[in-house]
């Protein structure tokens, strides 16, 4: 094949009419702050969000059960085939959401009813700003990854515009204590909007800088009225605190500063903002910020990219007309650069809520939370392969700053030293009090390290360990070994108890023995915790991993979802958390394992969709990938792309039809087409394995591998063409549909592959 020309497919979406629902608002965000933008030009609405916007609801205090006591009783009754003695291990409570996620205000910019005789607004992926044209007028909004603040700049706003901060908010509480507070200043005037939660001490405040370029501005509760203006400039951070009231001053003076050239003596406020004394300072400052900005969000977006030779109309289409070609390459190509575009900017000092960073509702499902259990590691799938360091610094953020509640969880339930992690969070606690009888999560034991493997996968892909991932992976070792010391009648050691989310065997209960997915993340954590502290503890851990049973194959040749004799599998499931060992994890594989591997598909071809949740289509995808089973992934896929999973925005639906805004398609979507065409262990690079029919021709480039290197792909009917970049020296088993062979990298040469794809 010819030296690769990447074609660059189109990195922006785009629509002809202002959003009438928020699902369908254009997204920008830097891991903190979130905006939904509407992109009205009568009445034009932002959205702003906040990671640690969280309402309290009870249980911001609530902690783990405490039942360590009881522990011995319940694994002697599972042990002797009570299959329902785990319903007993409770401490009584009822189920307690964790505290919901929920949106902060809008900020709207309204003026009198126009006319516009051509309209377009987009939102570019490469500088995440959002554009709304209108005639003349021009609305461009970004949520700055240099600053932490929301920018809007408005050109030709109108003779007339009003801007205020407002709550009122699908879901909002009607008694939060909400007060507004307008000052003029020199540069137009400082909006303020102040919440407190119904009952708490805790709150949130929104702080505004309208700078105002060549009109004045007036002061008019709860906003400002602005006259004149040939542009608007508003920059908006919002906090939430405990306690008295926030410093806006402070806030306003923090903002201020983010002006360019701005004179020294420029005071804090004044009878009336005027504009005319700098003529262009909206725009210079405007031009300012976004250029710190993009310097850090374009090279992070830009490592990676998906071309599948799209016709070049259905590129140009708006999102709203291509969502409804389910088979179009330009479809895929557009849902990977969103995704993409979208899990950047959802991470930061947190990775990607269910909802990402955006809701435009205060009743979020399931409380717009982190579901620990499947949903942020399908969404962040991508992060080590699709070179997003910021999305795995997000995830380690989460983790590392919960672990002395994990410690708690540990203690609590039992009795152990370590660590164990909660199924769901809120992002601001860690214990597990999120429980009931059909979801006793506080027995899912494989919880940490099913969170910690993706950031061993940024330890392997980067070349170097975090220290503070090697100290937490010594604590689940010490979790296993004061957890698991009952064994069976062959000196195996047993899980017990066990829980498979979200699952239950066909003849027993929630709380059961040697769940599939528990006993591979006990091998698994354990010989990685020995891997990074070689010596002594090393070689214990090795050995407690080296007594836990081997998978069972149940009586219909598939992988069974609990190892423990007797145990009969559920089918029809959305999880399939028993095939934790074939993805992400590298226990199962092809190529080690082929036995095991084929359980593992049959497993997979009699899995069930439940109810048609976008995770549960594409965890099936991943899994297949990793299987080899190129028609399976692109069913997988097929099911979503034509399922209207996906809203004008891009963003997703959890449920078909768009039912329950939910990122996991959205975000998960970029991991299953990098599976099905790049797969890397520590040891192993696999080209190709799983090419869906559906992409014929096409090209990826900037994965990073396991075993850094960075690989640029190209593929056509029956040829093949990689690039292998070396950052360290290596030896892999390399993998093609041409057969296994050998390879020895060396850091810094390059090595260009071809081969046959027939």
């Amino acid at each position: 094949m010819s030296e690769p020309v990447h074609r660059d497919p189109v990195h922006s979406t785009w629509e002809p009419k202002p959003a009438a629902r928020w699902e369908d608002a254009f997204l920008s965000g830097n891991g903190a702050h979130g905006v939904m933008v509407f992109g009205d030009p009568n009445d034009d609405r932002v959205i702003v969000n906040h990671h640690t916007l969280i309402r309290p609801n009870g249980s911001q205090d609530a902690r783990p059960p405490e039942l360590a006591a009881r522990l011995p009783a319940l694994q002697d009754r599972l042990l002797a085939g009570d299959v329902t003695a785990g319903e007993e291990f409770t401490d009584g409570r009822s189920l307690l959401w964790v505290q919901p996620f929920h949106p902060a205000f809008q900020v709207r910019l309204r003026r009198s009813e126009e006319l516009c005789p051509s309209y377009r607004r987009e939102v570019d992926f490469t500088t995440g700003v959002v554009r709304s044209l209108c005639g003349g007028r021009r609305s461009e909004v970004f949520v700055s990854r240099a600053d932490d603040v929301v920018v809007q700049y408005v050109t030709d706003p109108g003779p007339l515009v009003e801007v205020t901060l407002d709550h009122r908010l699908p879901g909002a509480p009607s008694d939060l204590a909400v007060g507004h507070s307008t000052v003029l200043t020199p540069e137009g005037a400082l909006l303020t909007l102040r919440a407190r939660y119904p009952d708490s001490d805790r709150a949130y405040t929104g702080v505004t800088l309208v700078v105002v370029t060549g009109g004045r501005a007036q002061a008019a509760l709860p906003g400002v009225r602005v006259q004149g203006a040939r542009s608007v400039l508003l920059l908006t951070r919002v906090r939430r605190h405990t306690g008295g009231e926030l410093d806006a001053l402070a806030e306003a003076r923090e903002l201020r500063a983010l002006l360019p050239d701005r004179g020294e003596g420029e005071g804090e406020g004044g009878s009336e903002g005027e504009g005319e004394g700098r003529s262009d300072s909206a725009e210079n400052a405007y031009a300012h910020l976004l250029a710190r900005h993009t310097a850090l969000h374009r090279p992070a977006y830009l490592r990676a990219g998906l071309d599948l030779c799209a016709d070049p109309t259905e590129r140009a289409l708006p999102g709203s007309e291509l969502v409804r070609r389910p088979k179009s390459p330009a479809l895929l190509e557009r849902l990977f650069a969103a995704g993409r575009y979208h899990l950047l900017s959802s991470a930061g000092i947190l990775p990607p809520r269910l909802t990402g960073l955006w809701t435009g509702d205060w009743d979020t499902a399931w409380a717009g939370a982190f579901t620990t259990d499947a949903n942020v590691n399908l969404q962040t799938a991508s992060a080590a392969a699709a070179a997003l360091p910021e999305v795995s610094e997000a995830h380690a953020a989460l983790i590392h700053g919960q672990l002395p509640h994990w410690r708690d969880n540990a203690r609590a339930v039992f009795g152990a030293r370590g660590v164990v992690a909660p199924a769901h969070t809120d992002g601001e606690s860690g214990h597990i009090y999120h429980l009931s009888r059909e979801y006793p999560l506080h027995v899912w034991t494989a919880g940490a390290d099913w969170l910690l493997k993706p950031l061993v996968d940024h330890d392997e892909t980067r070349g170097a360990r975090d220290p503070r991932l090697a100290a937490a992976l010594a604590e689940v070792a010490y979790f296993y070994e004061d957890f698991l010391t009952r064994t069976d009648d062959n000196g195996h050691l047993v899980v017990v108890p066990s829980y498979s989310p979200e699952n239950r065997p066909a003849n027993a209960s929630w709380i059961t023995l040697n769940a599939a997915m528990d006993l591979s993340a006990a091998r698994h954590a354990l010989l990685t915790a020995a891997h990074y502290h070689p010596g002594p503890e090393g070689r214990r851990w090795r050995a407690l991993a080296d007594r836990l049973p081997p998978h069972r194959v149940n009586a219909d040749g598939a992988l069974a979802e609990w190892a423990w004799p007797g145990l009969d599998d559920t089918y029809d499931h959305r999880h399939l958390s028993h095939l934790y060992g074939v993805w992400p994890l590298d226990e199962i594989n092809p190529y080690d394992t082929p036995e095991l591997a084929a359980a593992a598909h049959r497993a997979l071809e009699l899995r069930g969709a439940e109810n048609d949740s976008a995770h549960g289509h594409l965890h099936h995808a991943l899994v297949a990938a990793r299987l080899r089973d190129a028609d399976r992934v692109a069913g997988a896929l097929g099911n979503v792309l034509a399922g209207d999973f996906f809203h004008v925005s891009l963003m997703s639906g959890h449920y078909p039809d768009r039912h329950v805004y939910n990122a996991d398609a959205a975000h998960t979507l970029p991991a299953v087409l990098i599976e099905a065409l790049v797969q890397s262990t520590p040891d192993r690079l696999v080209l190709l394995p799983a090419l869906p029919a559906a992409c014929p021709t096409g090209q990826l480039w900037g994965v990073r591998t396991r075993f850094g290197a960075e690989v640029d792909l190209e593929w056509g009917p029956g040829r093949a063409r990689a690039v292998v970049h070396p950052t360290r020296s290596h030896r892999i088993d390399l993998r093609t549909s041409s057969g296994a062979r050998t390879l020895d990298l060396v850091a810094g040469e390059d090595h260009v592959l071809t081969w046959g794809t027939w």
